[in-house]
């Protein structure tokens, strides 16, 4: 009789295929391609009255996937779940399991196994050590699913009620929506204030230092509002013939070298060097994680990209250790490993987001990867080598010049050590070589310009910075930033333009209505700390039951009040309806505002609102309309007959470029 085969269990096949590699032929691996147990996609779900029980169901879509698992366990005696080492990995594994003793009466060993990265040693450890499940880990993703399950399932129809249909509201969504909403309420509210600087050339004599700046007057820092300002400045400076060398001051400095990543820190510097949303980067840390195809076979080229902790393990910390020292240099080395400290709250077991291998450059494995690839692998190898090596070191030497009440400074500084630099090149460029006066050598003013400007208002947010104001403020974990973006995208409440994240008039609303009716629910403070109590869930420090009994009859209270107060807001228009002769309105819908007959339901009247903008194809009216992604565009009213579509009004001949864009 044939051996039975061992069964693994693991999410996607791309980790499948990976792991199959490693654990041969006595193994069979499948995937659960996510979640196939879950909450009923169409009711709540959580019996609110009986310790908030959840029902679990087999997702629609998925039926034969666990019929599959299902047929496959019967026929094993041992069963490994190596879905990822997190909460939502332990709640996929742990729910599967418990469908197939309890539901299929699977009579099989079970085992959890757990690792960190895709590789032969890596994944046979866990395997020789199998763990059971933690139970405090699905406890606590449990409880968090439960609570966005209650927000969403009681604010979404709220929305419907008050705005219009098939909108939705989320815990950690709406938050984040409150955020970009307030910075562009704070970019309009914005008032430019006025401001004047002087730069100088002074003529020493070895030489030239250039661009000093107006540092102060009468010792106080100047502030010059307007032309008229500026100008009489200009004339007293132009009168004083003695300027001396006041000051030499020489520093060394040290910049130390950064952590290696986190899950945010990962996705802002994605961003800010290659322009990748947080969802872009984090499909494709995905596909580094579960594995490459390499000459030597398919394997996992970093460790796992959902973390919040700096650890780093000891042998790799030896290896790259060993790497700097053979590759680039023992003067980069330190006496000892560098070490950093997680944040309060990070999951320690976890490790920072690593190379498996840190022998495997960029370079080495280009061949093998696609360009954006290429270059998250090459982002993530150059932070974790330059975490562990030597400082930079700064020459930084500032020149004041004073004549009369007026003191200039230069402040110029030199790398004098690469340091980390050598490896990860995050600093400006080294400034010019200047000459450094003696102290009370006497200057001449060669050249000096004045300029106004103004201040700026408040970047809008990108998604780097999005995630770094969410992590600060305790809003959500490392895998809910690049959901959070994408489902506010998706939905049209916050629109892409260029790098910037920026609210439609629809999430305005949203947020306007949300904030009014639940002031807790969109309180920054308040979600944090609820994000404080679910991770005590983890520790057994909390009871989900405790938790959500403290939050739900204060919820459930704000939302009976909010209903009293519910009439869907409709605007008021001059348009008649042409199939009925009642007056039309503005009404607010999935994709923003449209037209509908105020004689609705009786008459199903309903039409874009036109931007005063014709097509140019056939004569019809250019409106707002949305693809399936959520993605904003212009097309012709006079749809499916007419196709014409445009990315911008400004790119519509005749449209007016200071209209609505």
């Amino acid at each position: 009789m044939p051996r039975k085969k061992s069964l693994v269990l693991v999410e996607s096949p791309a980790k499948a295929k990976s792991i199959s590699k490693i654990l041969g032929k006595d193994y069979d691996v499948m995937a659960t391609m996510g979640h196939i147990i879950d909450l009923p996609p169409k009711r709540l779900g959580v019996d609110v009255d009986n310790g908030f029980k959840p029902e679990y169901v087999v997702i629609p879509g998925r039926k034969k996937i666990i019929a599959d698992i299902s047929k496959k366990s019967s026929n094993s005696d041992k069963i490994f779940v190596a879905t990822d080492p997190d909460r939502e990995g332990e709640a996929i594994g742990y729910l599967v399991k418990d469908y197939l003793v309890n539901k299929k009466k699977i009579k099989a060993d079970f085992s959890r196994v757990t690792f960190h990265e895709i590789t032969k040693t890596a994944v046979s450890k866990a395997f020789e050590q199998p763990e059971n499940f933690n139970t405090s880990l699905f406890y606590s993703q449990q409880a968090r699913r439960i609570l966005d399950r209650i927000v969403g399932y009681f604010l979404s129809p709220f929305l419907w009620k008050k705005i219009g249909k098939g909108l939705s509201a989320g815990r950690v969504q709406s938050v984040a929506l409150r955020l970009i909403v307030e910075r562009e309420k704070e970019i309009r509210a914005f008032v430019p204030k006025e401001y004047w600087q002087f730069v100088a050339d002074f003529a020493f004599e070895e030489g030239l230092v250039s661009g000093a700046k107006l540092a102060k007057i009468s010792g106080e820092e100047p502030e010059i509002s307007t032309q008229q300002q500026a100008e009489g400045i200009e004339k007293n400076i132009r009168t004083i013939s003695d300027f001396r060398c006041s000051l030499v001051e020489k520093k060394e400095k040290k910049r130390s070298a950064p952590a290696p990543f986190i899950t945010s820190t990962m996705q802002q510097a994605a961003f800010n060097a290659f322009v990748f949303s947080a969802d872009r980067c984090m499909r494709i840390a995905q596909q580094l994680y579960e594995g490459i195809e390499l000459n030597t076979g398919q394997e996992g080229l970093i460790t796992y990209m959902r973390t919040d902790s700096v650890n780093i393990s000891p042998q790799a910390i030896s290896q790259v250790r060993d790497f700097i020292a053979s590759n680039i240099g023992e003067e980069f080395l330190p006496d000892v490993p560098n070490k950093f400290k997680s944040k309060k709250g990070a999951q320690e077991a976890h490790e920072a987001i690593r190379p498996t291998d840190v022998f495997k450059t960029p370079e080495s494995v280009r061949g093998f990867l696609s360009e954006e690839q290429f270059k998250l692998y090459s982002l993530i190898w150059n932070r974790f080598v330059a975490s562990q090596m030597k400082p930079a070191v700064f020459s930084q030497i500032t020149v004041e010049i004073t004549g009369g009440d007026f003191l200039f400074r230069k402040t110029y500084t030199k790398k004098i050590f690469d340091g980390y630099t050598a490896v990860y090149k995050d600093q400006k460029n080294d400034e010019e070589q200047q000459i450094v006066p003696r102290e009370g050598e006497q200057a001449e003013l060669k050249k000096m310009e004045k300029s106004q400007h103004f201040t700026k208002p408040p970047a809008r947010f990108n998604d780097a910075s999005l995630v770094r104001e969410l992590e600060e403020k305790g809003i959500g974990r490392p895998s809910t930033y690049a959901p959070t973006i994408r489902v506010l995208v998706s939905r049209g409440y916050v629109e892409r333009k260029g790098k910037a994240l920026v609210p439609s008039e629809l999430g305005e609303k949203i947020c306007e209505v949300l904030l009014k009716a639940f002031p807790n629910i969109m309180d920054y403070g308040f979600t944090a700390e609820m994000e404080q109590n679910l991770d005590k869930v983890e520790n057994n420090e909390e009871t989900t039951e405790h938790i959500l009994s403290e939050f739900f009859p204060a919820f459930k209270k704000q939302l009976d009040e909010a209903y009293q107060n519910t009439k869907k807001e409709v605007i008021e228009t001059d348009q008649v309806c042409e199939k009925c002769g009642k007056p039309m309105v503005i009404k607010w819908g999935s994709h923003g505002k449209f037209l509908s007959c105020s004689g609705f339901p009786q008459c199903k009247n309903a039409k874009p609102i036109s931007l005063g903008v014709k097509c140019p194809e056939c004569g019809g009216e250019v409106v707002v309309r949305r693809s399936k992604k959520g993605k904003r565009f212009y097309g012709c009213s006079n749809y499916p007959k007419c196709r014409f579509t445009a990315s911008s009004l400004s790119s519509i001949k005749g449209a007016d470029n200071d209209s609505q864009e």
